[in-house]
């Protein structure tokens, strides 16, 4: 794809429910206001204190004082705004659902957003492990969407390593979106939530990404690893999603694997939980798995989606508020040993789904099993979607160049004839 290649014109729905739920965020975000700094000291505690609360021979997820009241929406309450004290209490399901709703966790792109070349940011997004990286009194931790530890190490981040001058004031900490890059041992950077204790959470994606490149630089994180700083940072560039943008974060050379492209509107806010202003995109130039493989690397015949059981029999997905995609009769609850909570997996059957407004009017769904137990949570209505549209009806890379060849037309200021 060029990066002034004109494409078939790409044909909009009149208003995606996708495109509903983008409006709405912009609206609640305007209208919302919460404690953006008491949000960052708690993730940064939690994150620090679970990990030294642990002996090397106890798994902090065996943990058993009492659960501290935790909202695992997605949005923060008076209830789960605990000191490090409750934090070290977090375990198993808990522990993973909780660290899991810290992340902002992009859509999957199922149409093609408004203004996508004023408005939007876009960026290869590295094949790994997403996680938090949280420096803080004298060491780095960086912990999985599940909960885990991934590493526990010194960084040149502030307050990462207890090396005087190294890291800045003890009290100090910062918290980074990463994707851990295993074949370089690299964190790639796609986002900064927290720096030297000030929290971004509020600020627009615009301007994170202004301070994640002029400030990470600084801190000699993106140096080759030392003795005080065992693992090496890297900010994965970003560019405005017009038609050259698009053609290097799709084709341009990068030192890591792609697992696809991420795509930011510039006045998003870090809003923890599913997001409609961060999409992911992908195909099969730019990655190697856009329809999902089952446990042995194979992509099955058959679409497989995971759901979450509620106390009424409905299925739903993970979103906030869950899509109901089916109900299951308290029967079959009962022969296939499910139980309120309980991830069970389906396969799409011949029939398909059909959705309108966001909503599945119809699901053939054939049962498979219960959930791996490691998985925290079920499929989000815009995967399963963009899993069925992959295997059915793509958007493509030609797609969004031509919707910003639309947008390009349409910006143009018209002729003006002069009369002799």
């Amino acid at each position: 794809m060029a990066p002034h290649d004109l494409r078939r014109p790409f044909k909009r729905r009149p208003i995606s429910d996708q495109q509903k739920r983008r409006d709405l965020s912009l609206l609640r975000q305007s209208q919302h206001r919460s404690d953006a700094q008491q949000r960052a000291r708690n993730l940064a505690s939690s994150v620090i204190s679970l990990q030294s609360s642990s002996s090397p021979d106890v798994d902090p997820e065996t943990l058993s004082e009492p659960m501290p009241d935790v909202d695992t929406t997605g949005h923060e309450s008076e209830a789960s705004s605990f000191d490090i004290r409750q934090a070290s209490s977090l375990r198993g399901p808990e522990a993973r659902k909780w660290f899991a709703s810290q992340l902002m966790l992009p859509e999957w792109m199922i149409d093609v957003p408004e203004n996508l070349s004023r408005d939007w940011y876009v960026l290869a997004r590295p094949a790994g492990k997403r996680c938090f990286v949280v420096s803080a009194d004298g060491t780095t931790v960086s912990r999985l969407r599940n909960g885990s530890v991934l590493h526990h190490f010194p960084s040149a981040l502030p307050g990462g390593a207890r090396k005087k001058g190294v890291s800045g004031p003890a009290q100090s900490y910062s918290i980074l979106d990463c994707i851990f890059h295993e074949a370089d041992q690299t964190y790639y950077v796609i986002d900064m939530v927290c720096w030297r204790g000030y929290s971004l959470y509020e600020c627009t994606a615009e301007f994170r990404f202004f301070w994640l490149q002029s400030k990470l630089d600084e801190t000699g994180a993106c140096d080759p690893p030392s003795f005080y700083h065992k693992f090496r940072f890297s900010v994965v560039p970003f560019y405005n999603c017009d038609q050259s943008g698009l053609h290097s974060a799709y084709t341009g050379s990068l030192p890591y694997v792609k697992d696809g492209l991420l795509l930011y509107n510039k006045h998003a806010h870090y809003h923890t939980g599913n997001t409609p202003l961060v999409l992911i995109w992908k195909d099969e130039r730019c990655s190697q798995y856009v329809i999902d493989t089952d446990n042995n690397g194979q992509v099955p015949n058959q679409q497989h989606i995971v759901l979450g059981l509620q106390d009424d029999g409905k299925i739903v997905t993970s979103d906030d508020p869950p899509v109901v995609v089916n109900c299951l009769n308290a029967d079959f609850i009962k022969q296939s040993g499910l139980s309120p909570g309980s991830l069970v997996r389906f396969a799409i059957g011949d029939g398909g789904l059909n959705c309108v407004d966001g909503k599945f009017e119809k699901a053939d769904l054939q049962y498979i099993s219960v959930s791996n137990r490691a998985r925290a949570f079920a499929d989000s209505y815009s995967k399963i979607m963009f899993q069925y549209m992959a295997r059915h009806s793509p958007v493509k890379a030609e797609d969004l160049a031509s919707v910003i060849s639309q947008e390009n037309q349409q910006d143009k200021p018209p002729e003006v004839e002069m009369s002799d």
